[in-house]
């Protein structure tokens, strides 16, 4: 009874390089006669020396180009190491030369075979050259074979039986014959009587071990390759299929050796650089993988097996959007391949969930009982919080692999968004106990308890976690982590203390324990906890990164230019320092140098879409929309089915004027996702631009049938009507999208009409009420203290302002306002609010023209003049920062300059300030 056949068995090569390199050889000694080359090179043969063998024989063709034994010889050389096309080449040439068909032509065909030419084999071998010779008309029957032409290749084969039916080449191709009708068992039967009348036929040997392999038969595949081996010591190929077995059977040591024997035989061949980035791989050294699979590669570069395995690593080291191009690259040439579908999810999960569902769709209407293909689909399902899939999926897997931890976090995590608690627990916890020896199932349930606001629950789960993994500095920070929730701060310092016990380099715990200091007001104590880490680890881009913040937070700019720029050059092949460096540029207005890095970065890694997107930003931050559309217009053809890039390129188009550009790129982005907001948004800006209201407005009413864009569509609209100053028709939308998704922004424009409609007292009590429901939202106490500025009433501002810098202590607008409102109030600390401002925000004409005009009271008129020039500098239209330069200077006796400034103010003629000015002058 036939068995299963395994189809990757089927096309058996006698040598499996498909991918070989032409050896590189050198030196040479023309000196000799070509007889004594070919005698010499026979000897080297002999002693298994194929380099220097080859060597004689290339010097030998060189000395007699038309000495057809030479080429010949040089031609079964080439075909003995794989290289066939250059095989080809001699073959051919010596048969011109008149060299016996009967011994050229069954290594030309098998030449020709390797190469994948069933066609010219058959050309070569013809019937009557074949009719002779058992090893033509095997591969006759091979040629047949790969062109699905059964009929013929069994004809060819079993003459080829006639006449040698003890030959184990002609066995092994009965054996490929019974392979291609699926009777696994004849085959095998075949290869058995193969090795057993023809023992020192390699080639046999191959197929047996091939065909084992392919059966999942391991130590039988290896026990056929070493045979192999044996017979032909030189057999680089047979080392090469060993050391795949032995990869398998995670023999690692002895897969070294056969690579390290192959290297000896053939240094550039392919396929052992593939099958050492295999070895490598596999133990999981990534980087030394990638750079052999790299030379693969590059000199072929539709190497499936490389492509499969270079994204595999580049899956591993977290080179997502590397991975995906190369998957979806073997996947386009082998849709079937469920492993590859399966990477390439993986890959997608980490940057378009939905796209992972996309890739993993065929596979999942063929299978149904692969537990690690359905948990992807229901992770996918997870990540786009389509809860209910998600369960479906991850339910149907855990039934499947009961025991796997994994399966039953993911479903907890699922159950919980679902709002199903106690469900969502159990699998947690299950979880957490299957596999203690893994810290990822009790931290879930840990984070879990925790959502749900179960402090002494989640408390308990990480006093658990810490007992089964107390040398885990991760257990350590999570149990502080709980602490901090409980605001039991000692607890939770020890708990952080301890994880940096355990790891002085943790960060995690140094980052939490910095946040403490903070609150602790202890900025200097913060910033040790990260140069301590530099102590330990000098590069670490961490650390680095969080002193730079903590400048940043105290308003030393320049300190916190130079922790980027000492993260970025210390570690100049990760890309993350010097993108957040460049965004410190532009954020500081330093744009050429933003531009010069950003170019740096994109140049070293031109497909990175990270860097492609900062270039773009920073090009039109430099007014170069010409050189954005360039640059976006890469970042859409390495990311050819997300959004955001077109998206990116509409809007350098919209810079550069060409909106219809714009508009086209826009609608490409919406086609590929249909909610995608921004793009919808820009959309309808446009038709405003163009003066087509109706078009807006017909994007509005889209996006309000779409449930996560509803309330975005109704606001549209009601801008759309606010164009048109019909506040009484815009202002319900307001409210309807305020009721569907309450946020600050809707809340104040709320405010801002209502007042403008002349309801005010109904304003202003919406207003306390979204402050007394969100009491912390510095957004709305910034403009509820502004109002009160605006009304006079300084009391309640101030009060307003004093707790938004408890909340954000280094707010400078809110440092600013402050200082100017206890001017107002005559308090004695507008003089220190004002300067802790300047000392955070020092190049702010409003930060400016605030200490300026306190120092004028305060008599300190030199400096105000100072810092009230420069304030106007910045704004010279701005008529009270006039006003107070002119009474600085006239403080400061300088009466002449004072006259000239409001001469100038009181010309213009506008508003308050100039009023004032012109009875300054009267006065003066």
């Amino acid at each position: 009874m036939p068995r299963k056949v395994n189809k990757g068995a089927l096309r058996i090569a006698l040598v499996t390089g498909a991918i070989i390199a032409s050896a590189v050889l050198g030196g040479c000694n023309r000196s000799k006669p070509t007889e004594q080359l070919l005698a010499d090179a026979k000897q080297y043969q002999q002693k298994g020396e194929t380099k220097a063998a080859m060597i004689e024989l290339k010097n030998a063709v060189a000395n007699s180009p038309e000495n057809g034994e030479a080429r010949l010889a040089l031609g079964i050389l080439h075909a003995d190491t794989g290289d066939f096309v250059s095989a080809e080449k001699e073959l051919r040439k010596a048969l011109s030369l008149g060299i016996d068909k009967s011994r050229a032509l069954p290594v030309l065909a098998r030449s020709l075979e390797q190469q994948g030419k069933p066609k010219e084999v058959l050309d070569t071998a013809t019937p009557e050259a074949a009719a002779n010779s058992a090893e033509l008309l095997t591969l006759r029957g091979n040629a047949y074979l790969d062109m699905n032409d059964v009929e013929k290749a069994k004809e060819a084969y079993e003459q080829a039986v006639k006449l040698q039916p003890d030959n184990g080449t002609v066995l092994i191709g009965m054996a490929r014959l019974a392979l291609y009708q699926k009777d696994t068992t004849a085959a095998e039967n075949y290869a058995d009587q193969a090795v057993k009348k023809d023992p020192k036929n390699a080639d046999a040997w191959m197929f047996k071990g091939a065909l084992a392999r392919g059966e999942g038969k391991m130590p039988e595949a290896l026990a056929a390759f070493t045979q192999a081996s044996v017979i032909k010591a030189d057999h680089r190929t047979a080392r090469i299929e060993k050391a795949l077995v032995e990869i398998n059977l995670k023999k690692f040591d002895d897969a070294k050796a056969d690579l390290d024997a192959a290297r000896k035989l053939t240094p550039g061949s392919l396929q052992l650089a593939y099958t050492q980035a295999l070895l490598d791989f596999t133990k999981g050294q990534h980087k030394a993988a990638l750079e052999s699979v790299q030379k693969v590669l590059k000199s072929a570069p539709e190497h499936m097996p490389s492509i499969l395995l270079a994204g595999a690593i580049e899956l591993n080291l977290g080179s997502y959007q590397q991975a995906e191009q190369h998957l979806q690259h073997y996947l386009n040439t082998n849709p079937d391949n469920t492993y590859a579908r399966k990477l390439l999810a993986q890959a997608q999960l980490q940057t378009a969930p939905s796209e992972a569902l996309a890739t993993l769709a065929p596979a999942l209407k063929n299978t149904s009982d692969d537990p690690h293909l359905l948990a992807l689909a229901g992770e996918s399902y997870l990540r786009t919080q389509d809860f209910g899939n998600a369960t479906n999926y991850l339910e149907k897997a855990t039934a499947l692999a009961p025991k796997v931890a994994a399966l039953h976090t993911s479903l907890g995590m699922s159950k919980l968004k679902q709002g199903d608690q106690a469900k969502a627990l159990s699998e947690l916890e299950l979880g957490a106990s299957l596999d203690t020896s893994s810290p990822k199932g009790g931290m879930a349930l840990v984070q879990a308890e925790m959502s749900m606001k179960n402090y002494d629950k989640a408390l308990t789960a990480a006093q658990n976690l810490v007992k089964q993994q107390p040398d885990n500095a991760q257990v350590h920070a999570l149990l502080g982590s709980v602490y901090v929730a409980k605001q039991d701060t000692a607890n939770a310092r020890a708990a952080f203390d301890k994880a940096l016990a355990i790891d002085s380099t943790f960060f995690p715990a140094a980052a939490n324990l910095a946040q403490l200091d903070l609150n602790a007001k202890k900025p200097a104590d913060a910033e040790s906890r990260f140069t301590a880490i530099l102590k330990k680890d000098p590069k670490n881009i961490n650390a680095m990164t969080a002193l730079a913040e903590l400048a940043n937070l105290q308003g030393q700019r320049d300190k916190a230019t130079t922790w980027l720029e000492k993260a970025s050059s210390e570690n100049p092949s990760a890309v993350a320092p010097g993108i957040r460096l460049a965004n410190h540029y532009l954020q500081t207005k330093q744009t050429p140098k933003a531009l010069t890095l950003a170019r740096k970065l994109q140049t070293e890694n031109p497909t990175d879409p990270n860097l492609l997107n900062l270039l773009g930003t920073v090009q039109l931050a430099s007014n170069d929309a010409t050189a954005a559309i360039e640059t976006y217009s890469k970042l859409v053809n390495v990311q050819p089915k997300s959004p955001q890039p077109k998206y990116r390129l509409a809007g350098a188009y919209a810079t550069a004027k060409r909106e219809d550009q714009a508009a086209s790129e826009l609608k490409k982005a919406i086609a590929l996702q249909p909610d995608f907001l921004p793009a919808q948004l820009a959309l309808a800006e446009l038709a405003m631009r163009k003066k087509q209201p109706d078009e807006a407005l017909a994007i509005a009413r889209t996006l309000q049938k779409q449930e996560r864009n509803a309330s975005a569509g109704l606001m549209l609209e009601a801008d759309l009507l606010l164009l048109q100053k019909k506040i009484d028709q815009a202002v319900p939308l307001y409210q309807k999208a305020q009721a569907a998704h309450p946020t600050t922004q809707v809340a104040l424009t709320i405010h801002r009409l209502q007042k403008m409609n002349g309801k005010g007292q109904k304003a202003d009590q919406e207003l306390a009420q979204w402050l007394k429901d969100h009491p912390n939202d510095v957004q709305a106490l910034m403009y509820s203290a502004e109002q009160n500025l605006a009304s006079q009433q300084y009391q309640p501002a101030a009060a307003q302002l004093e707790y938004v810098l408890k909340l954000t202590p280094n707010n400078a607008l809110a440092l600013n306002n402050l200082a100017w409102t206890y001017q107002q109030l005559n308090n004695p600390k507008a003089l220190e609010t004002a300067e802790k401002a300047y000392s955070i925000a020092g190049n702010n004409p409003a930060v400016q023209d605030t200490l300026g005009s306190i120092l004028i009271d305060k008599g300190d008129s030199k400096r105000a003049v100072e810092l009230l020039q420069k304030a106007v500098a910045s704004l010279p239209e701005n008529g009270d920062m006039q006003l107070h330069l002119a009474q600085a200077q006239a403080k400061s006796g300088d009466k002449a300059n004072a006259r000239k400034t409001l001469e100038k103010l009181s010309a213009a003629n506008k508003g308050e300030a100039s009023a004032k000015a012109k009875a300054l002058l009267a006065q003066m």
